[in-house]
């Protein structure tokens, strides 16, 4: 299917509309402090929707509803426990990046343990990121080649080419700004989606709720062909997915989360310590009911198969397709002129959110923590800003290159490479901030041990996980609990070796940890 002149223009307004905002925000760009931090101006509201913008890329988009549509609310289980995330992040947590002059998470690590982790921290970050808005972009452009018709070489330059104009450009304004317009854009185009079937059906939204509930469409059952839905278990194990484990995964997911730079880059930008806090209360409150909307938009399309059937969708439930064309197969056949133009602008504002946030931060990183501290010291703010506007192009150029090497490839490669370098690396980083932030324990030394032996967990996990290990060596494990074992194994190797090998010589921990906080009103 071609689109319409309506869902051309449509498009074409509102790529126009992000385009003119970054250039708007570009002349306000006249030192380091403006353009990786919009000059610590903005409000809670604003800045929690750009988090909630961030934390839904296309690929959430798409593969929510298609989780929804063919299985249950599974996928939704990890979500729930944000919000208790957020509020330890906002009591206990934000303190430590509204006191002081810090402004980067890795920045902090460097105060607490040393340059050499906070380093590694930086360097992790960097690398784990760029392959995550690469693959964003080859996602979304593959999503939009199949759309639209058009080559994937023109969908990768026009998804990444108009993220990275409107991001080098205005800099952190632009990247909030839009990311306001964008979550609002992705928002609407769930509820869009929603009203029209709702329009459609006999009776309904109340269909939805009664067929959804008869079929166990909104229950937590698991799903497979042998067995159809069948509960999920309850209690503790690390060989399959249990409720209790899935809520575990999900609050040391996003635990690990307030601690990356895309998160603590909000709060140093707020304008006051109240706003920043602020902004984490409104995320709490807005996230799952968005992240339920879109789970509904899945469940809401089956209800809608369910009573007008169609061959396609049938093939992605009975596996002959995959489950994650659902929601462009529904949105070019069942959608009117100018709705299809809106959806898709929606799936796009979803992964530019992602990917506007991610380049203005690892240009934060690679300036501030990286080439200032280590590479080029002690020159004009002038200079610093100079080479922000050259990393943050880079790195879209990059980005671009990475997305335009998966589609040649014709392989998970970069993928792969991403999941095995984020779990033999990031599994641990929360752990680290915890050590930091919550005991006088531990220096480099001691944290360089934890980190080590995460990363031979992680690698064995890895290794027995794809049986390249003999039979005897292997033990049942998901990965998906990688993060949770390396967190712990990261603190008791850590808390260890602080306490009987390597004494921290460090006597002054003035606001690097909970008991040295000054009682002064945050800023």
């Amino acid at each position: 299917m071609q689109l319409g002149w309506f869902d051309i223009a449509v498009l074409a307004a509102y790529f126009g509309l992000t385009i003119g905002m970054g250039l708007f925000f570009a002349r306000k760009n006249t030192n380091t402090e403006e353009y990786f931090l919009g000059g610590r101006s903005f409000p809670g509201w604003a800045l929690g929707l750009s988090l909630l913008g961030t934390s839904i890329s296309s690929v959430t988009f798409i593969a929510f509803p298609a989780d929804t549509f063919k299985t249950t609310w599974i996928r939704f289980l990890p979500h729930i426990v944000f919000p208790v995330a957020a509020l330890i992040a906002a009591w206990f947590i934000l303190p430590f990046f509204r006191r002081g002059t810090i402004s980067s998470a890795y920045e902090y690590l460097g105060k607490r343990f040393g340059n050499s982790v906070s380093c590694y921290a930086a360097a992790v970050f960097l690398v784990i990121q760029m392959v995550r808005i690469s693959t964003i972009v080859y996602l979304v452009s593959v999503l939009l080649q199949s759309i639209t018709g058009l080559s994937i070489f023109w969908c990768i330059l026009l998804t990444g080419g108009i993220t990275a104009l409107y991001t080098t450009t205005g800099g952190f304004d632009a990247v909030i700004w839009t990311d306001v317009l964008q979550t609002l854009t992705l928002i609407f185009g769930s509820i869009l989606i929603l009203a029209i079937i709702v329009h459609a059906l006999p009776d309904g939204f109340g269909q939805i709720i009664s067929d959804g509930v008869e079929h166990q469409k909104f229950s937590f059952s698991q799903w497979s062909e042998e067995k159809g839905f069948h509960p999920m278990p309850h209690g503790v194990s690390f060989s399959e997915k249990t409720l209790f484990m899935m809520l575990l995964v999900g609050f040391v997911g996003f635990l690990t989360g307030q601690f990356d730079q895309t998160t603590v880059q909000r709060w140093c930008s707020a304008k006051s310590a109240k706003e920043a806090r602020k902004s984490i209360y409104f995320l709490a409150a807005i996230s799952v009911p968005v992240w339920a909307s879109f789970m509904l938009v899945g469940t809401a399309v089956w209800v809608y198969f369910h009573n007008f059937p169609d061959v396609v969708p049938q093939e992605m439930l009975d596996g002959i397709r995959k489950a994650e064309e659902i929601v462009p197969y529904f949105v070019l056949n069942y959608l009117p002129p100018g709705v299809v133009g809106i959806v898709i602008a929606a799936a796009m504002a979803a992964a530019m959110s992602s990917l506007s946030s991610s380049i203005n931060a690892i240009g934060m990183v690679w300036v501030q923590d990286i080439y200032k501290k280590f590479i080029v010291k002690n020159r004009s703010d002038r200079h610093y800003l100079k080479v922000g506007f050259v990393s943050s192009a880079a790195v879209s150029l990059f980005m671009m290159l990475g997305a335009w090497w998966l589609y040649k490839a014709q392989t998970k490669t970069l993928m792969d490479f991403g999941m095995i370098l984020g779990s033999l690396t990031m599994s641990g980083l929360a752990g680290i901030f915890l050590v930091g932030m919550l005991t006088r324990l531990a220096d480099a030394r001691a944290i360089w041990a934890g980190v080590v032996c995460n990363m031979f967990f992680a690698g064995y996990a890895l290794l027995s996980d794809r049986a390249l290990l003999p039979d005897s060596l292997c033990v049942p494990f998901d990965l998906y609990y990688t993060a949770i074992v390396g967190n712990i194994i990261t603190i008791a190797v850590t808390l260890f070796m602080a306490r009987f090998i390597w004494r921290t010589r460090r006597t002054d921990f003035a606001n690097l940890t909970v008991w040295d906080q000054e009682r002064t009103p945050l800023v």
